[in-house]
């Protein structure tokens, strides 16, 4: 399948790429479409050869088809895009939804707007693709998606954000779906439960042993939403990005391709929403079509999830035992909750639960990837109704994380998606041992300078902390370095 790359016709569209030429974005698509008619030769610039064929990969997957199509994800992601790709957005902006920008910017990187990357790999590395970031590599999330670049680095225009890792993400899309069934099923029957007695009903939102708080809902239908704790009004755990508001690895994806990379996808700024094939106006139209974006989200759903890795060194397996009871002893697991419960193994993509933008169930054949295919899916522990217990140390809840007196985790003075500035979703803590630096914006170096730097909610538990002695300080950070990533 070739690359599909737009034909510069007429005089106004040539005047329009060369000039866009001299702002940082080459002239590639006359060029490019000439090539690509016999094929890229061995040494082209362009990472997009072919796209993905979605249609050869539906309904649910067999091993061998499920590797085929996380070797193309696995191909997207590691890729150093181009301009012959796509690679850039001289009339778009890095918003989640398509807005154009007032200006092309001045050159076609920038750290502080995007694009700041031309490959996922770039920022995902540590220890390996799919990883995390360090400080150097960090990007800024802000809301001027009216502006083409911003002008200040200053935190009231701008969030500064680490990158975090992915292993193990297509488990946590997968108990975040889980959840958000739960929470629904339960919001419907007190519904019903309401309008059969002609009384207001108050029900418990508890999944997998996390609470949400509370609904109260009237006989007319009509429903109080003040009892909520962490979590959106329309009940939809949104497990990625480090506020928690991110409902899946596509949206995800397709979020992080255009403000990263300016690779935009079909399926959210193609001619079905936008009413262009080339919204972003570099002259490469449809730079993202649904099979490649369902073949990156297949290949981060299944990587492999962080491992507690036991130390050869006697002192260090000790400590990290001791540490392990320090970590219950102190509540850490009130929020940091060691495993999860999961149902079924089974990723359906696209999902059930995205806004408008993102391909949702149904929406087109879609896939089921069974993650029991994988090698490392059968050293998952389970508990004795056969449901998987995902070690991801965390709860998919936002929690205040920052207060007057324990500040530096609620260093943003931007709000982001309705969700206040101190308030963050439990970061889980598999992985942690193989991804420093911490913090929402990778600024503290040590676990323990993350641990001393919880307010708000987590307070009572800074504070046990910091009356722990040294020794059982140091074991509960033996501890916390086992969780690792193995590649």
């Amino acid at each position: 399948m070739r690359c599909r790359i737009s034909r510069v016709t007429g005089l106004a569209s040539l005047l329009a790429v060369v000039l866009a030429g001299t702002v940082g974005f080459p002239v590639a698509g006359i060029a490019a479409e000439a090539a690509t008619r016999a094929g890229p030769v061995p040494w082209a610039e362009q990472a997009i050869t072919a796209h993905v064929d979605s249609s050869l990969y539906t309904g649910t997957l067999d091993a061998d088809a499920l590797k085929r199509l996380r070797d193309e994800g696995e191909r997207l992601f590691t890729a150093k895009f181009t301009p012959t790709d796509g690679l850039g957005r001289p009339m778009a902006t890095g918003a989640i939804t398509p807005v154009k920008a007032k200006r092309p910017p001045q050159s076609l990187f920038s750290r502080t707007a995007g694009m700041d990357s031309n490959g996922c790999s770039s920022c995902h590395a540590e220890p390996a693709p799919g990883g995390a970031g360090n400080f150097a590599v960090n990007v800024f999330v802000s809301e001027g998606f009216t502006n083409a670049d911003f002008d200040s680095l200053d935190p009231q225009f701008s969030n500064e954000r680490n990158t975090n890792h992915i292993f193990g993400a297509g488990l946590v899309e997968l108990l975040a779906r889980e959840m958000t069934a739960d929470l629904h099923r339960l919001r419907a029957e007190t519904v019903r439960e309401a309008r059969a007695t002609g009384k207001p009903v108050e029900v418990e939102l508890v999944t997998k042993g996390v609470d949400f708080g509370t609904l109260t809902i009237q006989p007319d239908g009509m429903v109080d939403l003040s009892g909520l704790d962490g979590v959106d009004t329309d009940l939809v755990i949104r497990p990625f990005s480090q506020k928690g508001v991110m409902t899946s690895l596509r949206q995800f994806t397709i979020n992080a391709m255009n403000d990263h990379h300016g690779m935009e996808a079909v399926e959210r700024y193609g001619a079905r929403w936008t009413g262009e094939t080339d919204f972003d106006e570099d002259g490469v139209s449809d730079e993202l079509i649904p099979g490649d974006i369902s073949a990156l989200v297949a290949w981060q759903a299944g990587l492999k999830p962080p491992v507690q890795k036991v130390p050869d060194d006697p002192r260090w397996k000790q400590a990290a035992a001791h540490g392990d009871a320090v970590f219950d002893t102190l509540g850490c697991n009130s929020c940091h909750i060691r495993a999860l419960p999961l149902n079924s193994l089974k990723f359906a993509d696209p999902g059930p639960f995205d806004a408008a933008g993102t391909l949702r169930t149904g929406e087109v054949p879609g896939a089921v990837y069974d993650l029991a295919l994988l090698d490392w899916a059968a050293t998952l522990p389970r508990n004795g109704d056969g449901a998987v217990m995902v070690p991801l140390f965390g709860d998919l809840k936002r929690h205040r994380i920052a207060d007057a007196r324990i500040a530096a985790l609620g260093n943003e003075l931007l709000a982001q998606r309705f969700v206040d500035r101190d308030v963050f979703q439990t970061t889980e803590l598999w992985g942690i041992g193989s991804t420093a630096p911490y913090g929402h914006r990778g600024d503290l170096p040590t676990l323990d300078a993350v641990i001393r730097a919880h307010g708000g909610d987590a307070t009572p538990v800074t504070r046990r902390y910091e009356a722990l002695a040294e020794t059982d300080r140091s074991a509960l950070i033996a501890f916390l370095k086992t969780l690792v990533i193995e590649p």
